[in-house]
């Protein structure tokens, strides 16, 4: 390899089949990304993925996933630690953004970056803390929550939307049906009420999205996605739930989950209104 030098870089759109390293330096990294979260990030923005090469061999990835034509989200920022110092890691975030255009750009940054992405034109919108453990039973199981796929998907979609800055329906159709990804969704008295996905990952399951009306909504639906991970051998789970939600955090306390890292949202400009009060977990930290 020659030296390790910014022009030595060459960055290009990486390939599904690419993802597969990058989702390994993600592990590596202690981030636990899902076992099979690519194909959907790739179906909501195929063209939002980078790979740094040096003699075509990988050393850096980035995301920038476009979501509309006002909003994107960054995410796998990654230098192989040992070329990291060089100059990649900038390289590769210029020509990440560069897919963003004009749009705002969100992040979830761990606190040794943010004064650097703050500098990048990020400001906190707020923080999010991963709660980690093996939950406790709450007893029997709650009525109305059903498999996601007996719900009427544009109930759904639009569910979804009200909980997130940009609508997503491609990325939604394949995160609920992705092998693995088990999507569950309360529905009471005829209408919906919540939903949730969890799947397997590098250690403990997550849980991401849990989008709910009520406390008592998500309580049904943290319950009953817990026993799916159980059922497909992880006792442990782990969600990311923002602290604008402090209800949320109590929630996943009395399950006798614990906070182990914190993230936070950062935005380059403004977003649209979401229903805060119903996130009681993000999707993923990779994908917003």
């Amino acid at each position: 390899m020659p030296s390790p030098t910014p022009d030595t870089l060459h960055i290009a759109p990486a390939t599904l089949q690419d993802w597969e390293l990058v989702r390994t330096w993600a592990a590596e990294e202690g981030w636990n990304p899902g076992a099979s979260d690519a194909p959907a990030f790739f179906a909501q923005d195929p063209e939002g993925f980078f790979l740094g090469r040096i003699d075509g061999e990988p050393v850096s990835a980035i995301s920038v996933v476009n979501y509309s034509d006002r909003y994107a989200f960054l995410g796998f920022y990654l230098v192989r630690p040992d070329l990291r110092g060089f100059g990649h890691g900038l390289a590769t975030w210029r020509a990440g953004l560069a897919h963003a255009g004009e749009r705002t750009v969100g992040l979830d940054g761990v606190p040794d970056q943010q004064d650097n992405y703050r500098r990048s034109g990020f400001s906190l919108a707020y923080r999010t803390a991963r709660y980690v453990g093996e939950p406790v039973a709450s007893g029997a199981p709650a009525p109305d929550v059903v498999p996601a796929a007996q719900v009427d998907p544009a109930a759904l979609a639009a569910y979804d939307s009200a909980c997130h800055p940009a609508d997503r329906p491609r990325f939604l159709t394949t995160w609920l049906t992705t092998p693995g990804h088990r999507a569950l969704a309360r529905v009471a008295h005829g209408r919906l009420t919540g939903y949730g996905v969890v799947r397997p990952a590098q250690e403990e399951a997550r849980i991401g999205p849990l989008f709910a009306d009520t406390p008592e909504d998500a309580a049904a639906l943290l319950d009953a996605l817990s026993a799916e991970a159980r059922s497909f051998g992880s006792p442990r789970i782990a969600i990311d739930i923002p602290e604008a939600n402090p209800i949320a955090a109590r929630l996943a306390e009395e399950r006798g989950l614990e906070p182990t890292f914190e993230t936070a949202r950062m935005y380059t400009g403004a977003v649209r209104p979401v229903a805060r009060e119903r996130v009681f977990g993000v999707t993923t930290l990779e994908l917003g």
